[in-house]
């Protein structure tokens, strides 16, 4: 008597074809968001004989708004309108636009990796970056416009042209006014950049997933 024994088989899982961690949508989507919620905080501030007096969050850039005082701090109330008046001359530049840009591509490339197809991923990688880019572009030319109006501040005041951020005589009681990008500004970069990095490994990792 043939006794047939069925082999039962378990379900076998292919661990090459789970999509794992950076196969989902979910590490380039909390960078994309954190960068963007970057921009609330202050991306930059003004310092006088290292005090903060002054700073700038990715709004107030996008909004084309001035620099918001923190505190007169020790220097009085009179520097506080020396303040106003440095401020005054700075141009805006294109800061403005660029930061428009910086937070516009942040979310586009949020949306962008809420999608599963390739496409939308090579978009995604390609906001991130620009994203970045933008953002860098920002500091270059707010610093460029802080030291021309630094310049027109010494001119204004018997001073040298050439002398800029170094030589500059007479500002807020002969302090030195500073310009400095936070924490928070570098930390967006590394976000926007890290959401790129995150759609290029989903897209690897979805290959023949998607």
């Amino acid at each position: 008597m043939d006794t047939t024994q069925s082999a039962t088989s378990a379900p076998v899982f292919n661990k090459a074809s789970m999509p794992g961690v950076f196969g989902t949508k979910i590490p380039a989507t909390i960078a994309f968001g954190i960068g963007v919620l970057l921009f609330l905080l202050p991306l930059s501030e003004l310092k006088c004989a290292g005090q903060k007096i002054a700073s700038k969050t990715g709004i107030t850039y996008a909004m084309g708004k001035e620099w918001k005082t923190v505190s007169s701090g020790m220097f009085g109330s009179d520097t506080k309108k020396d303040q106003s008046s440095d401020f005054s001359k700075e141009k805006k530049g294109n800061t403005q636009i660029l930061a428009i840009a910086a937070i516009g591509l942040g979310v586009l490339g949020l949306l962008l990796c809420l999608g599963a197809n390739k496409s939308s991923l090579s978009a995604g990688l390609v906001s991130g970056v620009l994203a970045a880019g933008a953002s860098i572009a920002l500091m270059i030319d707010q610093k460029s416009n802080f030291a021309t109006a630094l310049k027109l501040d010494a001119l204004d005041k018997g001073g040298d042209a050439s002398e800029g951020f170094d030589k500059i005589g007479n500002t807020l009681n002969n302090a030195k006014l500073e310009l400095g990008f936070t924490m928070w500004f570098y930390l967006a970069v590394a976000a926007f950049l890290a959401a790129a990095f995150f759609c290029y490994k989903r897209m690897q990792a979805g290959k023949n997933n998607l």
